[in-house]
This record gives C-alpha cells, sequence and structure tokens, in this order.
C-alpha cells in the first residue's frame, strides 16, 4: 500500500514534472511512465513505514492528509535523484518530511489515526540491588 497516488503527484507537482522525470524512452519526453512513479511512491511509503511502525498500526485507513502530502514530497525528491541538490525547494521538502517522520516516532507529533497505538513499554518501579556495606562507622572506628 502507498500513501500517495499517481494523481496525488500530478496534482501536487503537475503533469509536465511527471513527464520530464519519469519519461525516459521517448524524445522529445511525451508520457508519464507509471513504473518509475510507482518505484518511488513505493520507495517512499517503505520510508514512512519504518518511522511508523512503532508508533502506530500499520496498515493506516484511512490515510491522514500530512502522509498524502510527505510520500509525494519524498517520491518526488526520489524521482529528481541526483539532480536535487542541498539548496534546492525539492531537497528542502524532502528534509521537512524526513524531520516530521522522525518527529511522529519519537512522540513529539501525534498522527489523527484510527489505528490502535502500540502497548506501552512495561514498566514499573526502579529496585536497586547492591551489596552490603564493607566500611562502616563501627569498622573504621579504630583508624
Amino acid at each position: 500500500m502507498t500513501y500517495a497516488t499517481q494523481q496525488d503527484l500530478i496534482d501536487r507537482f503537475g503533469a509536465e514534472e511527471l513527464i520530464q522525470l519519469t519519461d525516459r524512452t521517448n524524445i522529445p519526453v511525451s508520457t508519464i511512465d507509471p513504473v518509475v512513479v510507482d518505484r518511488a511512491l513505493s520507495d517512499a511509503s517503505e520510508l514512512i513505514d519504518g518511522y511508523l511502525k512503532k508508533v502506530v498500526k500499520l496498515p493506516l485507513s484511512p490515510v491522514p492528509g500530512v502522509l498524502v502530502k510527505t510520500a509525494s514530497d519524498i517520491a518526488r525528491y526520489y524521482l529528481h535523484g541526483k539532480a536535487a541538490d542541498k539548496d534546492n525547494p525539492v531537497t528542502r521538502a524532502y528534509n521537512e518530511a524526513v524531520g516530521l517522520l522522525r518527529d511522529v516516532s519519537r512522540g513529539l507529533v501525534e498522527l489523527a489515526v484510527d489505528g490502535e497505538a502500540p502497548p506501552a513499554a512495561g514498566g514499573g518501579s526502579v529496585q536497586a540491588v547492591a551489596p552490603n556495606r564493607v566500611f562502616t562507622r563501627d569498622s573504621l572506628r579504630d583508624f
């Protein structure tokens, strides 16, 4: 399951950009290659799942809108590949998306999902065990 679709990418970034990024067979470029788009979307979804699996029960249904945007930004970055330098808006959007995922995985940001949260780690009281004292006030009295 992917968090975004090809149509989401078209709606956000335009068909012309997807044609330029995915059509690797036609000269001049003229069509969107769905195989390339699906690979980028799948890779983006796997990255998102890696961050979310400790926080929420997967798969998510319905998918929160913030994850559709996040998956779209990550997939767009993957489609740009090495052409996306560090000052590029595509790279900035990717870094923001990954930052959001990190915050979600740390519990700093909560997703509005209907899935169940995994059970909290077992807790309890802290117990310390130590050997008996070697030096006491009575044992050091003669020194």
